[in-house]
């Protein structure tokens, strides 16, 4: 029996303990209370007037060169490698050989397609002769005329492996790496060379909604180095693109357009600077006058020493500053902090 009261007694003294705070917080509430009637329940906001601003939507952005032309060449054909005519940085052109194959394993291939070439032409001219006399039927005629065009083709594609034997270079640029020696043996898929084209850079950077919005493809803009700090580069807007990414940005290529003795290399970081005609001033109050956030388009006008609710048309963003499309006049005042204590039609005390 002892055992079972302590614990009840133990409850009821936390009850009363509980009860009495909540009683005292209660008390201290309703003096706070009384003193803000005192002083007319007036709210401390902070308010700000609307005014009409220039606006400068000139931004820049960072990002980093990339060749136009990044390719990492393979071998299409199997042979040993028996002359290799360029080295690493050596500057090469679209058709230029790069090395050669042994191509005598090529040669048979041919001699063979050729061959059964031969022997399937032949036997579609004795089919042919036979048909005419009832000696074969359609059914082997036809079959006859498969196989040699069959045969065709094989010698068409051994020919063309025989062709391209030697490797050239597909692109005009620079061999950035060289992955094989002379006297190895390359198979199809085997890598041959790295070629980079830095006759033309592009810069790849990411902007956000607002700033999308005033691109262009084929926009003029100013691109600086950082390893050439005293250089100015021309550019021009050659991709922007149509989605967003994970971080809700827009990705964006200019390409370089002015790359005097390619002094400008790939992997280099640089700077776009997007420059734009002046604007008409606008409307703009800050981001902070927003209820809730700028989507909610709802903010606070301090009419006199009240709150009155206003809906607003929100457009452009500034940095901390929003456009304001409808629903402001030039000289009311906003109140751009203190929202959250307020409703429609709540005395407020405005600090300026």
């Amino acid at each position: 029996m002892k055992k079972i009261l302590i614990p009840v007694i133990s409850i009821l003294i936390a009850v009363v303990l509980i009860g009495g705070v909540l009683t005292n917080n209660k008390k201290k509430n309703a003096a706070k209370t009384a003193v803000a009637s005192e002083k007319g329940g007036a709210v401390s906001v902070k308010v700000t007037p609307v005014t009409k601003n220039e606006i400068n939507i000139n931004f820049s952005a960072n990002g980093t060169f990339a060749a136009s032309q990044d390719l990492t060449f393979l071998s299409e054909n199997s042979g040993r490698v028996t002359r290799i005519t360029v080295d690493e940085g050596s500057r090469v052109s679209k058709g230029q050989v790069l090395a050669y194959i042994d191509a005598e394993i090529l040669n048979v291939g041919v001699r063979n397609a050729q061959a059964a070439y031969q022997n399937a032409s032949k036997d579609l001219q004795r089919y042919q002769s036979s048909y005419t006399t009832g000696g074969v039927t359609l059914q082997q005629l036809d079959q006859a005329k498969l196989g040699v065009e069959n045969a065709s083709a094989a010698l068409q594609e051994s020919k063309r492996r025989l062709n391209d034997a030697n490797i050239k270079s597909p692109i005009n640029g620079v061999v950035n790496k060289r992955f094989i020696e002379q006297g190895a043996f390359v198979s199809p898929g085997t890598q041959l060379f790295e070629l980079v084209d830095v006759s033309k850079l592009k810069l790849a950077l990411t902007v956000n909604e607002s700033q999308v919005a005033n691109l262009k493809v084929g926009d003029q803009v100013k691109i600086k180095s950082n390893v050439f700090a005293d250089s100015e580069f021309a550019g021009r807007v050659s991709f922007i693109a149509p989605k967003a990414d994970n971080t809700l940005n827009f990705p964006v290529e200019v390409e370089l357009t002015n790359n005097a003795g390619n002094v400008v290399r790939a992997g280099m970081y640089g700077t776009a600077v997007f420059e734009f005609p002046k604007q008409a001033a606008t409307i703009t109050i800050p981001r902070t006058a927003f209820v809730g956030s700028v989507s909610s388009n709802k903010v606070f006008v301090a009419e006199g020493t009240v709150a009155k609710e206003r809906q607003v048309t929100a457009g452009r963003m500034f940095g901390d500053k929003v456009e304001i499309l409808n629903g402001l006049k030039e000289g009311e005042t906003v109140i751009a902090s203190g929202q959250i204590n307020l409703v429609d039609g709540t005395p407020i005390s405005p600090i300026k």
